[in-house]
């Protein structure tokens, strides 16, 4: 808001530099900031598809829809003064390393929270639990028929 009443207003004061302040007072960082920063790094891992399970996503498609993503789905936290632990739930791409992907989550996840979070990661658990195949619907309309009768051979 502008100065209307031309008043001198309170000059905000910075400590120089190089000195040491005395600081008092406790930061609390809550557990959804903590589950949210988690959420935001597994998603940037290169072969994650989408995070939580099967109903989170179905509930997470309609939040898309509507411009309203949860960043949290599929992400649980435990934070402690010093120490988070973090169980995550992701959809892994097909043909990616499942094991690569899980290890590149965990990195991504501990260096987030220490960095943002200022907390160790003492265990990041990863959960795949579905492989998102990449399809061409088009060609699944095509191919249905033949794709029956490749059925049917296989069987005889």
């Amino acid at each position: 808001m502008a100065n209307v009443s031309n008043a001198q207003q309170p000059k905000v004061q910075v400590a120089p530099a190089g000195s040491t302040v005395a600081s008092t007072g406790a930061t609390i960082i809550e557990n959804g900031v903590v589950a949210k920063i988690a959420g935001i790094a597994a998603r940037e891992v290169p072969g994650v598809y989408a995070l939580g399970g099967g109903a989170a996503r179905a509930v997470g498609a309609i939040r898309d829809a509507l411009n309203s993503t949860d960043l949290t789905q599929g992400v649980s936290v435990e934070v402690g003064e010093t120490q988070v632990a973090v169980d995550v739930t992701i959809v892994a791409e097909y043909p990616a390393s499942l094991q690569k992907v899980a290890d590149d989550v965990r990195a991504a996840i501990s260096v987030a929270m220490s960095e943002f979070v200022g907390k160790q990661a003492v265990e990041v658990n990863v959960t795949i639990n579905d492989v998102h195949i990449p399809s061409d619907d088009a060609s699944d309309d095509d191919d249905g028929a033949a794709a029956d009768d490749a059925v049917e051979t296989r069987v005889l």
